[in-house]
């Protein structure tokens, strides 16, 4: 490995420590700081955080790979995904924010369910407490996945060696510097992404193996005359299937948490708009990686033996060591920016929901913070042993945690934030039956093969299903009016 690609990384790598340590010494005195940074995010690190913590590998590795595999039909997941976060921004964030401090001032969602539901609150906290930490510890190793593939494609390395390098130094600046550590790294390291999505298609095209646009979809059609037809392959389920990730938005911790802390509810448009405009650029670029990064190979008889690998293999052959170093790092940006947040969040809820609430009341702020570092390494440990098998797909990793999260938790916050019948019973029976049907659907094979046709993605029985359990027991569940007005 050359000495640019080192200097790059070893620049990447102490910057994030660096905001580790800025992040310390701000805001880690009160497990508020810790959690939430104090509820005090601009709406440029909130959007930003919120998009990267969201896109992680998967945009850089899973995505392009899909492309590069079936044509622009994979682009319906991005389309379903944008829409969803836009629908998010504007239904959950506004009211998420001021809900959440308005029902004693909620850290965490497990937190702001049992204050909103007083009646089932032990109950509610630790069910969604114990979803958390389960489907985060697959999701996060979705993450750790993506850091030993480029360890072994990239420097030749061992895959375990990799996982255990990306999360070491993940665990550094979280376990260092808390919410606010994470969100401004996620900041600096979404911008990192985008730009590594925007310089990768532009030189891929306009390099001498390239040879432009016209060129390179004449190649690609010669082998695949639908490769961009959006409609290949496409039957009525795959399509469900394939925009139902948008479901996914309304559920998902690590995302939703950043509505939490954004300074007020008058920023949230302003985020939302710089999210929507980061999120659109990205995955157009990360569509163009995979589309004309297929054409390249074909154009230069590339052999790419795992198609998830392809920005890692451009980022070595086509640009200076420099350069690549930095595109390994827009990689490990990608990774590391989700893996950070999803190991606080699921710290944050064996801490305050199961610690806090269930164990010791009586904690003090010091001893709180000190059971969060803990519970970061604890979660991290998991997750490397579950990522293991070098086997293992980013992409369907990542599904199956992206629909556990949207079924158990995205008809549940939705109705807790909007509708006032919804009671306790019916929080507690959505979040079971969303969590159980998900595990089902895949036990049972049905996310790939239904009534021995195409499968039909977890998240839609799942997000259906819960769904209907909200509304059907808390109609037959007396209301105790637990909502509460301003």
């Amino acid at each position: 490995m050359q000495l640019g690609v080192w200097i790059s990384l070893a620049a990447y790598f102490l910057l994030m420590i660096a905001i580790g340590i800025y992040a310390w010494r701000k805001a880690t005195s009160s497990s508020e700081e810790y959690i939430l940074g104090g509820r005090g995010l601009s709406p440029s690190v909130t959007a930003l955080s919120a998009g990267a913590s969201d896109m992680s590998g998967w945009l850089l590795l899973g995505l392009p790979g899909a492309l590069y595999v079936s044509g622009l039909s994979q682009s319906w997941i991005g389309i379903g995904l944008t829409v969803g976060a836009l629908v998010n921004w504007i239904v959950v964030a506004p009211r998420l924010r001021e809900q959440t401090e308005r029902y004693d001032n909620s850290l965490t969602i497990p937190g702001f369910l049992g204050a909103r539901f007083p009646s089932t609150a032990r109950l509610l906290r630790m069910v969604s407490a114990v979803v958390i930490v389960v489907f985060f510890a697959v999701y996060t190793a979705a993450g750790l996945v993506g850091g030993g593939k480029l360890f072994a494609s990239a420097f030749g390395g061992d895959y375990m060696t990799g996982i255990l390098l990306t999360m070491g130094f993940v665990l550094v600046y979280t376990t260092i510097g808390g919410f606010l550590a994470v969100s401004l790294t996620d900041f600096v390291q979404g911008c990192i992404m985008m730009l590594a999505l925007v310089i990768m298609p532009v030189v891929i095209l306009t390099t001498d193996g390239g040879a432009g646009v016209g060129p390179a979809v004449d190649r690609l059609t010669a082998v695949d005359p639908d490769y961009f037809s959006m409609a290949k392959g496409m039957t009525l389920l795959g399509w469900i299937s394939a925009v139902a990730w948008g479901l996914g938005y309304f559920g998902q911790p690590h995302i939703i948490v950043r509505f939490m802390a954004i300074r007020s509810v008058g920023d949230v448009p302003m985020a939302r708009n710089i999210c929507m405009s980061w999120m659109i650029v990205s995955l157009i670029g990360a569509v163009a990686v995979g589309i004309f990064g297929h054409a390249y190979a074909l154009r230069n008889g590339l052999t790419v033996d795992d198609p998830e690998t392809i920005f890692i293999i451009l980022s070595d052959l086509l640009f200076h060591p420099l350069v690549t170093g930095f595109l390994y790092a827009a990689l490990l940006a990608a990774i590391m920016s989700t893996v950070s947040s999803q190991l606080l969040v699921a710290s944050s809820s064996l801490t305050e929901d199961i610690y806090h609430a269930l164990v010791k009341r009586d904690a003090t702020q010091r001893e709180l913070v000190a059971i969060g570092r803990l519970s970061v390494l604890a979660v991290g440990i998991i997750a490397a042993v579950i990522a293991r098998d070098p086997d293992a797909q980013v992409l369907s990793l990542v599904s199956n945690a992206w629909a556990g999260f949207g079924a158990a938790f995205g008809p549940l916050i939705v109705l807790a934030l909007t509708w006032k019948r919804m009671t306790g019973l019916g929080a507690v029976a959505g979040l079971v039956v969303g969590a159980v049907t998900v595990i089902l659907w895949i036990a049972l094979g049905l996310n790939q093969s239904l009534g021995g046709g195409e499968g039909l993605y977890e998240i839609v029985p799942g997000f259906v299903a819960s769904w209907a359990a909200i509304v059907l027991v808390s109609l037959a569940t007396p209301d105790r009016g637990e909502f509460r007005r301003l």
